[in-house]
């Protein structure tokens, strides 16, 4: 199926009669599907196409679509019937604000876009690579043979510093690392909760769990305030992302407002950030789950590298890694819910989608639909050889998204996931330890409960 093809089928087409999309089981009153996508959404989420492509959902008084077959997805999200909104976007407002290129849409998206892609360009992101390499080096040198890590701390705290010291370079984030960590982990659980059990006015009760939730988000403000603060008052302008943010014009030529760079500052910090490390998070539990993985990538670094420290112009090399990486974000993916707002009535594979309905689609779902892959549910590197990878449906397994949102640091990202996968398999095996839960934790972004490894070193 063609990108055309996929486009026009998101587009209303003259005559032919459009159905209505089947309801799902189990709503109950006033709560309709939210309780259902509270308890565990996973599952619900995943039954789903088994009774359609396009379902209609109940969250609370809304009536949500959720879309379920691959090439639905890849038409809802290259189509420009549906823009960045919905319950997802509304629980993150608070956190993201309205003025990032995370949550806007349109002319203003397409110029945050033109600001911040230079960062991201391939040609730019070797001079990125010392930085990946010192910063997994470090993480791997910290760890002690026979510690039990706390895989949170250990992975959110290397994500935050690759990010902040390549984008936003600077000492000054050193000491902050800890408080973004922290902030995060109460930001994106509270969350998710607000999206799905949408209950307005009680969550400003105040109640412990609503505090610490207002605790959090005051000290992630404040601490971007104080970032771009020290930045000015240093007067330096490193080539970087921040540089471009304060440098910024809007389309009249003007310095772009201060709430814009605050925003677009958070947009940096938070979602790459939480996504990178949930997903190490996610590649250390499947290091420990199967140590035969490890075994495999500290062979093919000693065959690529010899006896010297991994590097950044090693990663094209590192397949195999790679291919790991890969299907780690297949079964764990870190951003497993997405959604869209329709801004016309338009169709999706034969059902109408009226103006203004909110459209939800789930990549975990997608990436573990036995319709799609052989062996849905096991973890096999190879499927991704370039052999196998031509079965996968299109839009099957899309991590970064496609189209105009697709994530602007990808092969950033891809880059940095693969140089510290390869150095800790290569320098320590992993188990669980007592009192570690590999249950996934669900909130805006998907990721074990509590991690606890014991480092066994190679």
């Amino acid at each position: 199926m063609t990108v055309e093809s996929v486009k026009s089928e998101a587009r209303p087409e003259a005559g032919g009669e459009l159905r209505e999309p089947p309801v799902a089981e189990g709503a109950v009153p006033l709560l309709g599907h939210g309780l259902k996508l509270a308890r565990d959404p996973l599952a619900f989420l995943s039954g789903l196409r088994d009774h359609g492509d396009v379902v209609r959902l109940r969250l609370g008084p809304k009536t949500v679509y959720a879309v379920t077959a691959p090439a639905l997805t890849g038409a809802l999200a290259l189509s420009p019937d549906y823009i960045i909104a919905g319950p997802l976007w509304e629980s993150l407002e608070s956190l993201l604000g309205k003025q990032g290129v995370a949550t806007a849409n349109g002319p203003q998206h397409r110029r945050q876009r033109r600001t911040i892609q230079p960062a991201f360009r391939l040609d730019v992101i070797p001079e990125y690579g010392p930085i990946m390499a010192e910063e997994s080096h470090a993480l791997v040198a910290r760890w002690r043979s026979g510690e039990v890590l706390d895989v949170t701390a250990e992975s959110f705290r290397v994500a935050v510093r690759v990010a902040a010291r390549c984008l936003m370079r600077g000492s000054y984030m050193d000491a902050r690392a800890e408080r973004i960590c922290t902030a995060l982990a109460t930001l994106f659980s509270g969350m998710y909760q607000r999206m799905v059990v949408p209950l307005g006015p009680l969550y400003r009760v105040p109640v412990r769990s609503n505090r610490e939730f207002n605790h959090a988000l005051a000290d992630l403000h404040l601490l971007v305030d104080e970032i771009v603060a020290d930045r000015r008052a240093s007067g330096q302008k490193p080539d970087d992302l921040l540089t471009a943010l304060l440098e910024a014009k809007d389309e009249n030529g003007e310095p772009i407002g201060e709430q814009e760079i605050h925003d677009q500052v958070i947009a940096i910090l938070t979602p790459g950030s939480e996504t990178v490390g949930s997903t190490i998070m996610s590649l250390l539990l499947v290091l420990a789950e199967h140590p035969d993985l490890g075994d495999k990538i500290r062979d093919e670094v000693k065959t690529v590298v010899g006896d010297r420290p991994v590097a950044f112009e090693d990663v094209r090399k590192l397949r195999y890694t790679t291919n790991v990486v890969v299907e780690t974000m297949r079964l764990h993916p870190a951003v497993w819910i997405l959604t869209r707002r329709a801004v016309t009535d338009t169709r999706l594979g034969g059902y109408r989608i009226p103006e203004g309905a909110d459209v939800i689609y789930s990549p975990y779902a997608v990436q573990r639909d036995r319709r799609s892959y052989d062996r849905h549910e096991d973890f096999d590197p190879d499927r991704w050889l370039p052999e196998r990878a031509k079965t996968v449906p299109k839009y099957a397994m899309e991590p970064f998204s496609v189209g105009n949102r697709k994530c602007p640091s990808d092969h950033f990202s891809m880059a940095e996931l693969t140089l510290i996968t390869a150095a800790i398999a290569s320098a320590y095996r992993f188990e669980q330890a007592p009192g570690s839960d590999p249950r996934p934790r669900i909130g805006i972004t998907l990721r074990p409960r509590r991690l606890l490894l014991r480092a066994l070193p190679r």
